[in-house]
């Protein structure tokens, strides 16, 4: 018998964990080979083509567009066989039964957590499709999703609907998803509206003579499973744990922290997960180890090996459930995090006139919660100065033909990385962060200068590597492909990832001067406005006199924690400086 491979969601990006499935580019029975791509999966603000990294022919597809999936989660089953091979496994399947979850633990003193149970099915759901009528109701859209917005309706009464044809595009946080239908049939009524905000379940159309999609046997739906607290169940783990090695909790724990009271707060305890159903890979743990973790509630899965090969100890289980009652001691007596005042009401606007209301979606609303989260977290400051640009501007003419030559353009922000690299290097406090919690200043040894970008979809900030080590021509042209890719929206989440300084220019749009947020964690942000001509005094030898000149205004905004103003004034007057004076980069940059 052929053996089954499994393909499992690869790494996306540095903490990125999961992503939204926009679009599936395969179906059982098709042929894939390693590197073509397979699905689009959108993050916070990337949508990236995931290549395959195995080959055969595809036996299942175990995830459907809109949900969201995560890193390590198996996405489809390949088949080198070419044979009937799905009606044998599907056979097999059948006849081969299920291995049976440990049934749940009872701590005493906890509330009965019970083992998820499959959920029977509606009696009378598929026959009342195949008898002439049904309807389809929005599926689940990923996990925490429980609502979208619905963008446009792909369908109409008397339309004719097949399974798989996408019917509508709904809007969740971070992605545009097509719904594809489940069913077959004449289309009899639409019960929603475009611009209305769906739930998971609620009846999106009727149909005639409706046909239910093939059942999906493996994927029964299951009952939530009760939590216990937290604190509390941590806290008897950690008895258990320190119990097994002969101390009390006063003496396990440091002297200066408390024993904490139990059920001062809720979080999902471990036992939830020894109770789940969920397929795990087996996982290299003695016998005794396993009784070990079973009896003090923690959950094997998530305890990280020390031993050869990842193998799991008692001394790794003792260790873990010592961690799960510090981590929720600390949570307990940390103080809350500052937040936000709410906004006062708004008044009825529309006793004045005709007004329309438009939600935030997608990328708009995510750079809204990241500004608002700068701007509360950083005390901004920001200062103003102007270089005179006129030679340089001479000089980039000049030049401009070899960044065309090589694919770029020779632009203003082109030439300010590599001002800002080289005065990040003189200056390395503005390419720096603060760790608040640990008391410290990250001091960054590269310069990855990320550049704002405006498009249809809202702010994007794409990266540019270790500028201090390119020239500017390689800098035009790296910015140039960037860009595009920004506008095409085919940037990845790696190219939006470690900037540590960024550069915003409105100068194509206009105005003389701004007030840019700074990126955090970053500590600092340079903004650059539209250069013109205006009347500057020139002091020559034999004495001066006003000449036109190209100024360039510059607004600099950084962390007053980290960055002082008398800093922060040179720190800006060299960027104008350099240029000012292009040699300067060459003398000390």
């Amino acid at each position: 018998m052929t053996q089954l491979i499994e393909f499992k969601l690869p790494e996306l990006g540095e903490n990125i964990e999961q992503g939204d499935l926009v679009r599936l580019m395969i179906a059982p029975g098709k042929t894939v080979s390693p590197g073509q791509s397979v699905m689009e999966i959108e993050t916070d603000k990337a949508v990236v083509e995931v290549p395959s990294s195995v080959s055969g022919t595809v036996q299942e597809i175990r995830v459907k567009e809109g949900e969201k999936i995560k890193v390590g989660q198996v996405i489809f089953t390949v088949d080198g066989a070419d044979a009937k091979a799905p009606a044998v496994r599907a056979a097999a399947a059948v006849a081969t039964p299920v291995p049976q979850d440990p049934p749940p633990i009872a701590l005493p003193g906890a509330p009965r957590v019970p083992a998820r149970t499959p959920a029977v099915a509606a009696p009378g759901t598929a026959s009342e499709l195949a008898s002439g009528s049904g309807e389809f109701r929005l599926p689940e859209l990923g996990e925490n999703i429980s609502q979208g917005d619905l963008v446009r309706l792909m369908i109409a009464p008397g339309a004719k609907v097949s399974e798989g044809q996408p019917v509508m595009e709904l809007e969740t946080d971070k992605a545009v998803v097509e719904v594809p239908s489940s069913v077959s049939g004449i289309v009899k009524e639409v019960k929603v509206k475009e611009g209305e905000k769906i739930k998971v379940g609620q009846v999106i159309f009727t149909l005639e003579g409706g046909v239910p999609a093939q059942l999906e046997p493996s994927r029964a739906r299951t009952a939530p499973v009760e939590h216990v607290s937290g604190q509390h169940g941590a806290r008897l783990a950690f008895q258990a744990a320190i119990r097994a090695e002969g101390k009390t909790e006063e003496q396990a724990l440091p002297p200066d922290q408390p024993l904490p009271a139990p059920l001062v707060f809720s979080m999902p305890v471990q036992l939830g997960k020894v109770a789940g159903t969920e397929q795990r890979q087996p996982i290299p743990a003695a016998p005794h180890v396993r009784r070990l973790a079973r009896e003090v509630g923690v959950d094997i899965y998530e305890v990280k090996g020390t031993g050869p090969g990842g193998r799991i100890s008692e001394d790794d289980v003792k260790a873990y459930a010592k961690s799960l009652l510090q981590a929720a001691s600390a949570a307990a007596q940390a103080p809350p995090r500052a937040t936000r005042l709410a906004a006062p009401p708004l008044p009825d606007f529309a006793k004045w006139g005709k007004i329309e209301r438009v939600s935030i979606r997608g990328v708009r609303r995510k750079t809204a919660e990241h500004l608002a989260e700068s701007w509360n977290t950083i005390p901004h400051v920001t200062q103003h100065d102007r270089a005179d640009i006129t030679e340089l501007e001479q000089l980039r003419a000049r030049f401009a033909p070899k960044a065309e030559e090589a694919g770029g353009k020779m632009t203003v922000t082109a030439i300010a990385l590599k001002v800002c690299a080289a005065a990040l290097k003189v200056f390395p406090q503005f390419n720096a962060s603060i760790d608040i919690e640990k008391e410290e200043i990250v001091y960054k040894q590269y310069i990855h200068i990320g550049v704002a970008a405006d498009t249809d979809r809202g702010l994007l900030v794409p990266v540019i590597r270790d500028v201090d080590k390119k020239n500017i021509v390689e800098l035009a042209v790296e910015l140039s492909q960037l860009s595009k890719k920004a506008r095409e929206k085919k940037l990845t989440p790696a190219e939006m990832e470690g900037g540590t300084f960024t550069i915003t220019n409105l100068g194509g749009i206009g105005g003389i001067g701004f007030t840019p947020i700074v990126n955090y964690p970053e500590v600092a942000i340079l903004g650059i406005s539209r250069s013109r001509m205006e009347p500057e005094w020139v002091q020559h030898k034999g004495g001066g006199k006003f000449e036109p000149r190209l100024i360039l205004p510059l607004s600099l905004s950084y962390d007053h924690r980290l960055i002082d103003g008398a800093d922060a004034a040179r720190f800006l007057r060299w960027i104008a400086e350099a240029f000012e004076q292009p040699f300067l980069l060459s003398v000390q940059g």
